[in-house]
């Protein structure tokens, strides 16, 4: 590396008198500012020299810091060592010989300081695996704010025939003067048909940003909102149909209309609609995510059979004549 010096704190933007916590964050945000994968294709090519150029004199100011803290350690050995009694300087007697083990442990230079993890990317790496490159590297250097979640409510129509939806949110941004600011964005989320509650799309870059970090990440977790007539248990659909016992017995007849709007009709009449009855309807109930084409749950109606509250004794008679001879 033959860059003078001076030049390393010019592309890092610190002064000499830096102390190396600070040091280590200015590196942390321009490498934030200069990686090549944030830049479009027109500025492609500045960023990777730049980021390049960032990294050397990062690595740079490191060596130096750590040749600097040998030194110190040497030079206050050799002071204590000037500063001895005449005894142990001249090298002989028994007090020499029973100091030397300490004076050998105290001339022992302390081990350079530990030294960040990081990893030094070409343009070669930057260009064809840049998005990982990127990743590894950001895991090594730069930290990540936390994510920012937000709820997307949806109805089961929405979740039935998929749709997109746009949320607005406000994110924390960070101004050119290091200041943290409101910003209000808006995103827009494709919900695929079928998707369950709970459910999350992450939206990489789109959270808070903090001074010295990476933007964290946008993560929107998928919510339905209550029907009215159906409940979800799966990829099936439940649908509660009351039937008066009049109507169980003798016949009955209904319609609903299903999520996608058509109508539905059914008849019972040589049919007992007894408690907890149920009718299914193959392939009629949410879309299977991952599964075959077209693949779908089914419909489940169930039954509930609503008793009289109150009979006179006429009613009685009459059942007890009609219902004598069933099993």
């Amino acid at each position: 590396m033959g860059n003078p010096p001076e030049l390393y704190y010019q592309l890092l933007n610190i002064t000499r008198d830096t102390p190396p916590q600070e040091i280590r964050a200015a590196y942390r945000c321009l490498v934030r500012q200069w990686h090549p994968d944030k830049h479009p294709p027109s500025s492609k090519s500045e960023a990777e020299d730049r980021f390049k150029a960032i990294t050397q004199a990062y690595e740079a100011l490191l060596d130096q810091q750590e040749n600097r803290a040998v030194l110190r350690a040497r030079n206050a050995d050799e002071g204590r060592r000037s500063c001895a009694r005449p005894e142990e300087r001249v090298g002989g007697g028994a007090a020499a010989m029973a100091r030397a083990p300490e004076r050998a442990a105290r001339t022992t230079a302390p081990p350079p300081p530990a030294r960040e993890s990081q990893k030094v990317y070409s343009s070669t790496d930057i260009g064809g695996g840049g998005r990982r490159a990127f990743a590894e590297f950001s895991s090594y250097v730069v930290r990540k704010a936390p994510p920012l979640e937000r709820k997307v409510e949806c109805t089961l129509e929405e979740l039935c025939a998929g749709c997109k939806k746009e949320v607005k949110y406000t994110r924390d941004v960070v101004t050119k003067n290091g200041l943290i600011a409101k910003k209000e964005v808006t995103q827009i989320i494709r919900v695929k048909p079928g998707w369950k509650k709970g459910t999350k799309v992450t939206v990489e870059g789109m959270g808070n940003e903090r001074p010295g970090c990476l933007p964290g990440d946008a993560v929107f977790t998928v919510s339905a909102r209550r029907h009215k007539a159906f409940k979800r248990q799966g990829d099936d659909l439940v649908l509660k149909a009351e039937v008066p016992l009049v109507s169980a017995l003798t016949g009955w007849s209904f319609s609903f209309r299903l999520l996608g709007g058509e109508k539905v009709s059914w008849s019972f009449r040589d049919e007992v609609i007894r408690p907890g009855y149920e009718k299914v309807v193959r392939g009629e109930g949410m879309p299977v995510v991952g599964g075959k084409k077209g693949a779908r749950g089914d419909l489940r109606v169930k039954f509930d059979v609503v008793f009289p509250e109150n009979l006179t004794g006429e009613q009685r008679r009459g059942l007890v004549e009609i219902l004598r001879g069933c099993p």
